[in-house]
């Protein structure tokens, strides 16, 4: 439903995109990740045809972004940084105004609204004005407005930017209500938490560049190991646990002084390793917990990465996909 191939954009002396390819499927959510800066709304310009590419091509719904413009935002919505609505109007007027723009008749217009007002848990404040709405209120607003053409793609710019935790909770089961319909999403986001709970793959932008792109557990798997973390009863023999680690072909890091061990993992099924050798020590174990890489974590390697900081690099599924 997405397509972009060596796409570029340079505003004068600066180059905001660089050669970035994109391929987005239909029903599903792509994670746009990236510092301030780093041509995530540039790419967005672009893509629903607000904005010209210097190079390379770009489709949305089968329609090229530059040939056919109108065909793609008849098939588009878009929900920026900054909510849209009119503040002036209420909440249902907002979105009888959208519908009768995009040429539906007074009564359909309506409906549409009503539709719009009741999923999105707005039908009590539908005749206040939208200026009076809470962030969170105006960005669901926002939102359905976006909706109102019921569109097959949906751009979500940043959308729970300065959202409280509850309203962007909201706002995520709403997105997911929306793919389970049909519709295809990009969500460009600065929480990761956010992608990790959203997006069915993840590309991370750096310098107008694709630096990496997969699913969250291969980007996860890409920047660090699994780990098992053992804290031992303050009785425990320390150096017999060590022993008996070792010999099952473990790696265990001393995390601090009193009994407290880190142990790298390839795979979950290695929780059972460990076990056994506690087991087998005889070891009292006051906490036993398993840890995988964050998202926090791809993200820092890559920004190290990009930036020249000496953390851990990417192996090769981020230079197979950046372009």
């Amino acid at each position: 439903m997405i397509e972009a191939r060596d796409l570029s954009k340079t505003f004068g002396t600066v180059r905001a995109l660089d050669s970035v390819d994109l391929s987005v499927p239909r029903a599903s959510v792509l994670g746009l990740l990236g510092h301030n800066g780093a041509g995530k709304t540039t790419l967005v310009g672009i893509l629903t045809a607000a904005l010209p590419p210097s190079s390379g091509t770009a489709s949305v719904a089968g329609h090229d972004v530059t040939r056919r413009p109108r065909e793609v935002r008849r098939r588009i919505g878009l929900t920026g940084q900054y909510a849209s609505v009119d503040g002036q109007l209420s909440g249902r007027d907002n979105l009888v105004l959208i519908a009768r723009l995009l040429g539906a008749g007074r009564r359909a217009a309506r409906v549409r609204a009503d539709e719009l007002l009741e999923l999105f848990g707005l039908g009590d404040v539908a005749g206040r004005r939208a200026r009076a709405y809470s962030g969170g209120l105006r960005r669901r607003l926002d939102l359905a407005a976006s909706l109102v053409g019921r569109p097959d793609v949906v751009f979500l710019d940043e959308p729970t930017t300065g959202l409280d935790p509850a309203a962007r909770l909201g706002l995520w089961e709403i997105v997911e209500g929306l793919v389970a319909e049909g519709a295809t999403v990009l969500l460009t986001t600065q929480y990761l938490e956010e992608a990790d709970r959203l997006a069915d793959s993840i590309t991370v932008l750096s310098g107008g560049r694709v630096v990496a792109s997969g699913t969250a557990a291969e980007l996860k798997a890409a920047v660090g190991r699994r780990t098992v973390t053992v804290v031992l009863d303050p009785a425990a023999d320390r150096e017999c646990v060590l022993g008996a680690l070792r010999r099952a072909a473990l790696d265990p890091v001393v995390a601090r002084p009193g009994g407290c061990f880190v142990i790298p993992i390839d795979a979950s099924k290695e929780v059972a390793t460990v076990i056994r050798a506690l087991d087998q020590a005889g070891a009292e174990v006051a906490e036993l917990s398993f840890g995988e890489p964050t998202l926090d974590d791809v993200y820092l390697a890559l920004a190290g990465r990009a930036s020249g900081s000496a953390v851990p690099s990417v192996p090769a599924l981020s230079e197979g996909s950046a372009s």
